[in-house]
């Protein structure tokens, strides 16, 4: 075990380095804690029902300022609840459709709840009475954001209950339903609680793509999982070139051509970067820039990670804890995002087959990145640490390599991503 700790160190021990001091306090500076004890009775059960149902983003979302840290914490629960709904299979459709369109109505009705949902975090549909009150509770201008982006990814459920993601367009679509509002309906409450400019909460398109990048990603990475649940997010427009069914992607003859597959869609989602680059540059509180960045740099290393990776199609790609935990700590500027940006890029473009059928059209995209994403003067490895230091830390690893077992597990709820 101790050479195995070892191993994954060595390559990375700046990652080991930052996995301390994250551990022993680093995580303030990106997540602070909230002072429970100030919050209301109700309030206080909305953020326990935040950190059940949410691994990656609770933690974020209690790092905001002022009231905007309740309004998106409301905002998510919401959502939660919507999305309970639709992924709940025990609901036939002539209850769930008018359910998943009328959901924005129930904000407003203090006494309504759904006891009948067998789903992982039905909490939040049988205790919806209380986070119907503190949506009430919310300024009126959070009230009609969080109501109008519930209404609108209701309908859009709606709309691929029984549809297939047969197009291109399709997938974009319904990406933005899942996604695309969660950034738009984000962005509005960051220019409303006037920690941004207006144009943040105007300019729909770029948080739009700022939640297509993500949710992309994820449907990408998640493809062996999704097919064990026997669930389709893969567009039919391009797996159709290169097998017959989509599942026939994961048999081990077809390989190949899976990752192809998987290569014309990264290409696809890395459309998206120049958006989220514009997007971010705009942002002047830090405690938003942090939420706002922190999952946009860790779909980047997600796509580095799966592209042109066979194990996609066999088992779970995931990014390194380490990895995980230096890059929340490092994308705290624009400049920094930048850098990450151009980095995983560039890995990405060392990996390109020159038989890869969609070879040209990843070169051009990552090549016109490059032009918004080169930092400010000359790019150097963001790792700035003395070999004898490193040697230090390498010696800390063989000394102590069960005490940081355990801080990777302590650790793994803050940089656990894309899981819900």
């Amino acid at each position: 075990m101790l050479m195995e700790l070892l191993k994954k160190w060595l390559g990375h021990p700046e990652e080991l380095y930052n996995l301390v001091k994250f551990k022993m306090g680093g995580y303030k500076a990106v997540m602070p804690k909230i002072d429970e004890d100030s919050l209301s009775g109700s309030l206080r059960t909305c953020y326990q029902y935040l950190n059940q149902t949410s691994r990656s983003f609770a933690a974020v979302i209690q790092a905001l300022d002022g009231e905007l840290r309740n309004a998106v914490c409301i905002f998510y629960l919401v959502l939660r609840a919507l999305d309970t709904v639709e992924d709940d299979m025990t609901i036939n459709l002539e209850t769930k459709v008018p359910m998943l369109e009328n959901f924005h109505s129930y904000l407003y009705q203090p006494d309504w709840k759904f006891m009948e949902s067998k789903e992982k975090h039905r909490q939040v549909l049988e205790d919806f009475p209380t986070i119907s009150l503190e949506f009430r509770n919310l300024a009126k201008t959070y009230q009609d954001v969080i109501a109008e982006i519930c209404h609108k990814m209701g309908l859009g459920m709606v709309e691929f209950l029984e549809k297939k993601v047969d197009s291109k367009q399709d997938w974009d679509r319904y990406c933005h339903y899942v996604a695309g509002l969660v950034g738009i309906g984000l962005s509005r409450l960051f220019s409303a609680s006037n920690l941004e400019d207006p144009v943040v909460g105007q300019d729909t398109e770029l948080a739009n793509s700022m939640g297509l990048f993500l949710q992309k990603t994820n449907i990408i990475r998640d493809y062996l999982e999704d097919q064990c649940e026997d669930r389709e997010f893969w567009p039919t427009e391009v797996w159709s070139k290169y097998v017959k069914k989509l599942s026939d992607l994961a048999k081990p003859e077809n390989i190949d051509k899976a990752v192809q597959c998987m290569n014309e869609l990264i290409t696809n989602t890395l459309q998206h970067v120049p958006d989220v680059l514009v997007y971010l540059s705009r942002l002047k509180n830090q405690s938003v820039f942090n939420f706002c960045a922190i999952p946009q740099v860790m779909a980047i290393a997600t796509l580095a990670a799966c592209y042109n990776n066979k194990q996609v199609f066999r088992g779970v790609v995931k990014i390194r804890k380490g990895q995980a935990v230096t890059l929340m700590m490092d994308a705290t500027n624009i400049e920094a995002v930048k850098a990450i940006m151009y980095q995983y890029m560039e890995e990405i473009y060392q990996k390109i087959p020159s038989t890869d059928p969609s070879s040209s059209r990843t070169q051009q995209i990552i090549t016109s990145v490059r032009s918004i994403s080169i930092p400010s003067g000359a790019l150097i490895s963001r790792v700035h640490y003395s070999p004898i230091y490193l040697s230090c830390v390498m010696l800390l690893v063989a000394l102590s390599w069960q005490y940081m077992s355990t801080v990777s597990k302590a650790t793994e709820e803050y940089v656990h991503t894309g899981e819900n």
